[in-house]
């Protein structure tokens, strides 16, 4: 497909995808703020060509719409991956004819892997810097209350100090100052895990941070891929050829030959620094942290480098269209890797972590709860905070109908798991504490037990000052704020014990139930703001060992005191744009 950025540049001048803005344009808020509006309305990819204060321009918006990642990879990836998968079972054992079948899909799998190329060959190595000032790119201030510019699409590769195996992982970078920045490795990331281990040996670890190059590079970085698969061989593979890489006597990795930029530099063992705040994709601050550093000896770029950049926020921004495509292509996968898990999806409203489904495969009493525990075992699914199960066939995608179908087979006695003492995304808060917080699981299995109210005709609550349905079962409840009322949900529960809610199985304290109604704004609203150990409420009781639940139950879904603030544009650099607009010539 595509072999570096400029290429799938050329092909989205030719479907009119992209816009190339000649206005002068600040990288600090107002970049951020175009491409936000420009993303809103699922617009083109935005090349901006004069930046403020760098020579290098900016491409911003590339995977914005599902279109375009198309355009980005094509349909060769999917088609593939269904057709092994679909092969697996006449494949074992390997017959000679049956291979035969399957020799165009197979062929192109022998195609993946890498290449070293000459160095007249690597466009990455056009121009070497080795007194590196990274002041000079246009690094992005996305949202007022940053702790600085940050590298917003880094491509930060590693390998194990001891196997050599490598990593390439998408690893926020915070400019420090010419020749250092922040590297937010968080846990569960195969880049932290290498550094671990160089710690553990007391050893700095060599890290390069690539910039633009393939697409596929970009979507690699980003796939949660089984830690089996390595990120450069997936590339080579949605690329549909090998990847070039070059040798340089600076540093111990070979680069990608095609990128634009490759930054070189060590990450050095048992030191830390302030990291954050930083706008992220749950539509929060990250708030400031110590984490490892880098420092930088050499930067190499092309000669008409361009800087790729994205911006992150609350929902539906550029990532959710390239988590969407990631999920379509692995998604087939998931049943070879988990048996009994016959599809499964995160939902990219909720920051992917915060909460996944499944539908599995339920032969005898409780085999779904086996399947729950193969799913928070597997890579980043281990970060899952609620997951919902059932063996009911559906899409998946289709959220408001999935909890209509488990609410429907929901019996919360036996039905809801809440694992405490659990490690959490490193970006969600709720925990209270910094990588840590609690799990849940709900079931909805077999046929429907209950049928379930559409309507609600009951009379107000104390405390409460709207009730409306989100789908048939799950009642949304707005409320004071936390600050106010931090008690009102035992209150609440007290109140959903009466005839009027019964029929209820689920009912959920919101902040904001205009924006709760729309199924993007229930997602990110309600699962990034609760921890399950905190925030769910129901009548208990106590049987030997086990803790049983009776519904209703009760979600507490309110900002909590603790919690960083939603990310807000800032107000005068709302009114540049405004008044600039017709500059920019998007629309």
């Amino acid at each position: 497909m595509h072999t570096n950025l400029r290429h799938f540049i050329e092909t989205l001048r030719r479907e009119k995808q992209i816009v190339e803005i000649e206005a002068e344009v600040d990288p600090y808020l107002e970049l951020a703020e175009v491409h936000r509006r420009v993303i809103e309305d699922e617009g083109p990819a935005l090349l901006f060509k004069r930046v403020k204060g760098s020579d290098f321009p900016v491409i911003t918006n590339l995977f914005g719409t599902r279109r375009r990642v198309d355009l980005a990879i094509g349909p060769k990836p999917e088609e593939t991956v269904k057709r092994a998968v679909s092969a697996l079972h006449r494949l074992l054992p390997p017959k000679p004819s049956v291979l035969w079948q399957e020799k165009d899909w197979m062929m192109s799998l022998a195609k993946s892997g890498l290449r070293v190329v000459h160095e007249k060959y690597a466009p990455v190595l056009e121009i070497q810097e080795r007194s590196v000032d990274l002041t000079r790119l246009p690094v992005l201030t996305s949202w007022p209350e940053d702790g600085g510019p940050f590298v917003t699409l880094p491509l930060v590769y590693t390998e194990h100090p001891v196997t050599g195996e490598h990593n390439l992982g998408m690893y926020r970078i915070q400019i420090y100052g010419q020749n250092q920045t922040g590297i937010h490795w968080q846990i569960h990331k195969g880049g932290g895990f290498h550094y671990y281990e160089a710690e553990r040996l007391g050893q700095d670890l060599p890290t390069t941070l690539f910039l633009g190059g393939p697409p596929a590079l970009i979507l690699s970085a980003i796939a949660p891929l089984p830690e089996m698969l390595p990120e450069l061989i997936f590339t080579s593979f949605l690329m549909g050829e090998k990847l070039p890489r070059v040798k340089v006597s600076t540093h111990p990795h070979a680069l990608i030959a095609e990128a634009e930029f490759a930054i070189c530099g060590n990450v050095p063992a048992h030191v830390r620094k302030p990291e954050g705040p930083f706008g992220d994709h749950y539509g929060y601050y990250s708030l400031t942290h110590d984490f490892p550093f880098f420092n930088v000896h050499t930067v190499y770029h092309r000669r008409d480098a361009i800087y790729p950049a994205t911006v992150v926020g609350k929902p539906r921004q550029e990532d959710y269209f390239i988590g969407e495509y990631l999920q379509s292509l692995l998604s087939p996968m998931f049943p070879v890797v988990m048996t009994g898990v016959k599809a499964l999806w995160t939902y990219a409203e909720t920051g992917f972590h915060a909460l996944a489904a499944a539908i599995v495969r339920e032969s005898y009493h409780r085999e779904a709860l086996a399947h729950a525990f193969r799913i928070l075992g597997e890579g980043q699914l281990t970060l899952t905070k609620f997951l919902i199960l059932t063996d009911a066939q559906l899409d998946l995608q289709d959220f408001r109908t999935l909890l209509e179908t488990v609410l429907a087979r929901f019996e919360p006695e036996s039905n809801l798991i809440i694992l405490n003492e659990t490690s959490m995304d490193t970006l969600d808060y709720t925990g209270r504490r910094l990588n840590h917080g609690s799990k849940a699981i709900m079931l909805g299995l077999g046929s429907a037990k209950r049928e379930l109210p559409h309507h609600f005709e009951g009379s107000k609550l104390p405390g409460i000052k709207g009730i409306k349905p989100f789908c048939a079962g799950c009642l949304l409840l707005e409320a004071n704020s936390f600050d106010e009322a931090p008690e009102l949900a035992k209150d609440v529960l007290q109140n959903l014990q009466t005839d009027t809610f019964q029929e209820w199985p689920l009912a959920i304290l919101v902040d904001d139930l205009t924006l709760a109604l729309d199924s993007t704004g229930f997602l990110w609203q309600v699962f990034t703001r609760f921890d399950p150990a905190y925030d769910i409420y129901a009548k208990t009781e106590l049987r030997l060992h086990r803790l049983v639940y009776h519904g209703p139950i009760l979600i507490d879904a309110r900002m909590k005191p603790g919690y960083p603030g939603e990310v807000i544009p800032d107000e005068a650099t709302v009114q540049l744009v405004d008044r600039r607009w017709k500059e920019y010539g998007v629309s």
